[in-house]
């Protein structure tokens, strides 16, 4: 659950990070069931930022910071110089590409000397590719991969990525985004739930919980929007304790039954462009970050969550044997920082995954968030229950068969 700091009663176990109260979900041990927010937080993290960039090497040497923290975490100037001598690291990641240039401007500036391209790709292109390529011939199509999701298994089983628990950042990232044996960290949080025109519904029609969905008429009549990824926002609720299949399959038999959404084959990002032309009233699953960059636009669009709230996180892993090592680390570990993190906010509107800026100001719509319970799940977790998920959906959406997916398909986005 998430909630304020003056609603804390001290009941629960948790782990106390600076101001930030990390509380624990007691049934599956995942840190995150409730984040306590503070609103003067931003300028305590801008002043940490700033005393860690005018922080000087021990030898207190003008300038030497970058030399010393290069020496002492990635090998040294030699390995680096070695590596970026290789051409550049690549990065395949869902991030649109306006969106990774602005995210990255800071690591360019901060280091020159590390060349990197980027390649958003679908799916097929960004993970299948690159595992199909390490394990039938041990070659290493890209350096870094983002949102690896439901593939995670697999690539682990061939051997196919790097232990990153060896990073300076890796403590940044509380357990639970974490993979225990360093070969995941968390890329990006993200909260999906539904995406809404603002002309169309009014806000005493929006659902308290998933099932008044079921209840409220106004969604029915081809009002609401489905897209078939269940693994955004289902799999989490199914994954609660108390939820499962026992009330997924009722709930999934009445929407597709009962309420009759209209059933879409675009992506999620079409899909809000949609709402906003008033194709129909709502959709799920919709992202909040996506949903706040047309808001800003001053679209008729905003984003509303029910009850339990899916969150999921996406991963970022770095591929073994690949020809830049130590660029490969370099870049993950500024992306942990508060530095690398607050800039995927600002390019993104992505709530960070570091353990102190999970904060209220790094959230696209607090209101929607704050006082709720949250539906976590991890790709170790999504492994497990996604099949389980699909087994159900699937002859929901087409009883036909010709457009079952299945858990191997799907990632994180």
């Amino acid at each position: 659950m998430i909630d304020r700091a003056d609603g804390f009663d001290g009941s629960e176990p948790a782990n106390r990070v600076n101001d930030v109260r990390i509380v624990r979900l007691e049934d599956s041990g995942t840190p995150i069931d409730r984040f306590h927010f503070h609103r003067d937080e931003r300028a305590r993290i801008e002043t940490d930022i700033h005393r860690e960039e005018t922080r000087e090497a021990p030898n207190h040497q003008p300038g030497a910071r970058k030399q010393h923290d290069r020496q002492r975490d990635f090998g040294g100037d030699e390995e680096l110089s070695a590596s970026t001598r290789k051409g550049p690291a690549r990065m395949a990641a869902p991030w649109d590409p306006p969106q990774y240039r602005k995210l990255t401007e800071a690591f360019v500036e901060r280091y020159p000397f590390i060349k990197h391209e980027y390649s958003r790709g679908s799916r097929q292109e960004r993970t299948l590719k690159p595992l199909l390529a390490f394990e039938s011939s041990g070659r290493v199509t890209t350096d870094l991969i983002g949102s690896i999701g439901a593939s995670y298994a697999m690539f682990k089983k061939v051997d196919a990525l790097v232990d990153m628990r060896d990073l300076p950042g890796w403590k940044n990232v509380p357990d639970g985004m974490k993979d225990k044996e360093g070969l995941w960290v968390g890329q990006r949080l993200r909260y999906w739930c539904m995406a809404y025109n603002t002309d169309k519904v009014k806000k005493e029609d929006l659902p308290k919980t998933w099932e008044d969905i079921l209840s409220n008429p106004v969604w029915r009549d081809g009002n609401l929007a489905l897209s078939n990824r269940p693994n955004l926002w289902f799999a989490n609720i199914w994954a609660l304790e108390g939820y499962g299949e026992k009330w997924g399959k009722p709930y999934l038999e009445k929407l597709f039954g009962e309420v009759k959404p209209q059933l879409r084959k675009e992506g999620n990002n079409a899909l809000l462009g949609l709402v906003i032309a008033g194709e129909f009233h709502a959709v799920i699953p919709g992202a909040a970050y996506r949903t706040l960059q047309y808001v800003k636009k001053k679209a008729p669009i905003s984003w509303h969550c029910p009850e339990p709230v899916p969150l999921a996180i996406s991963e970022l892993s770095i591929m073994k044997g690949n020809p830049h090592p130590y660029a490969s680390k370099l870049w993950v570990n500024w992306f942990l920082s508060k530095e690398g993190q607050i800039a995927q906010y600002h390019a993104e509107n992505s709530p960070p995954v570091h353990k102190d800026l999970q904060i209220e100001a790094f959230l696209s719509f607090p209101e929607q968030l704050v006082g709720k319970k949250v539906a976590f799940r991890d790709p170790i977790q999504l492994e497990v229950d996604l099949p389980q998920v699909f087994k159900v959906w699937n002859p929901l959406w087409d009883p036909t068969g010709r457009t079952a997916r299945s858990a191997d398909e799907e990632g994180s986005e």
